[in-house]
């Protein structure tokens, strides 16, 4: 018990309730941080779902991007509360299996939300976006934007962790595919041999990171003028550290979120185009998933020809580009992590 109180010291979000609670089901959202938006507006759909249905909903998250051991901790914490579900965005996606497999060995439904597990059926189940196509969309856009110039491109790649969780290592292989980038080993990344990538630095997800991790990088190469970018806070800190260079009006910068800020962002050209997926979605479906497997014990299935279930993904940019589907930023706001 000691133990328990003690790593439950960690949690940077202590559990919170939802409203309306019904005391024989209980769920339990596992986030990474609990300042990203991205996991704000997750929290948000889990929450509203399960006031919606009777839920009692605990919710957790890690100091930081990378807080692997507070995610272990919660989830001990909610075996021992008998829940009967767990929505988790893992920080590592392969230390994290054995916590998940010990709550699936007490009877909970362990549901992966937009960061695929390793492997992917660790988890019971995965509600995500397809993050290979996510970057892919990305990748494809700046190719076209540039035109000929794609050729000669000067690539950062600004990328989550280094224990390359499996979102982090989707968006940047889709991104080196979608650009036309030999990706070697498409399990990794920072393997790629082609001449046009300066190099690959880690942003833990934050415009801290991301100023850091563009500084490191303009310092290896100042012509830098296409950056991928793990997601929009991320570019938000690469768009400062060019700023400061005065580089922030030649420099291409993609991402991938889709968020309201992230979108303003494309709309006012510190962001060209950003993959936007829908995490309010992706966590109001998995407390949806949970109240079925509790009065039914049936499990959620992936969507047809995929291992997870597919949630959708949209371009977003002001500058369409010919053969990249893509919506305006007017559209995109209007659906922003809806």
């Amino acid at each position: 018990m000691l133990r328990k109180l003690m790593l439950a010291g960690t949690f940077l979000a202590l559990a919170s309730a939802s409203p309306a609670m019904a005391a024989d089901i209980t769920a339990c959202l596992v986030t990474k941080t609990d300042t990203n938006p991205f996991f704000v507006k997750m929290k948000e759909g889990a929450t509203a779902k399960a006031a919606e249905l009777g839920i009692e909903l605990k919710s957790y998250a890690g100091k930081i991007d990378g807080d692997h051991e507070s995610q272990v901790a919660a989830i001990e914490t909610c075996i021992a509360d008998q829940a009967k579900g767990i929505l988790l965005t893992a920080s590592d996606t392969q230390a994290i299996v054995d916590s998940v497999q010990q709550a699936r060995d007490a009877g909970i439904l362990v549901i992966a939300l937009d960061t695929p597990l390793q492997p992917i059926d660790a988890a019971d189940a995965t509600f995500a976006t397809d993050n290979f196509k996510a970057g892919e969309l990305i990748g494809q856009w700046a190719r076209e934007s540039l035109g000929d110039a794609a050729a000669d491109a000067k690539i950062a790649m600004l990328d989550l962790a280094v224990s390359q969780p499996s979102v982090g290592v989707l968006r940047d292989q889709g991104f080196l595919t979608g650009f036309g980038i030999d990706v070697k080993d498409p399990g990794r990344w920072g393997d790629e041999d082609d001449p046009r990538i300066v190099g690959n630095d880690v942003t833990a997800g934050n415009e801290e990171g991301g100023r850091t991790a563009m500084e490191n990088l303009l310092t290896k190469d100042p012509a830098i003028n296409v950056v991928y970018t793990i997601n929009e806070p991320a570019a938000a800190g690469a768009y400062e550290a060019l700023k400061a260079m005065g580089r922030e009006s030649d420099v291409l910068i993609v991402s991938v979120d889709g968020g309201c800020p992230g979108v303003r962002n494309v709309a006012d050209g510190v962001i060209g185009a950003t993959s936007q997926q829908y995490p309010l979605l992706m966590a109001s479906l998995g407390i949806e998933a949970i109240k079925t497997y509790a009065d039914t014990g049936n499990k959620p299935e992936p969507t047809p020809g995929k291992n997870f279930f597919d949630t959708g993904v949209a371009l977003v940019t002001d500058k369409p580009v010919e053969g990249v589907p893509s919506i305006d930023t007017k559209e995109g706001l209007d659906k922003c992590w809806g």
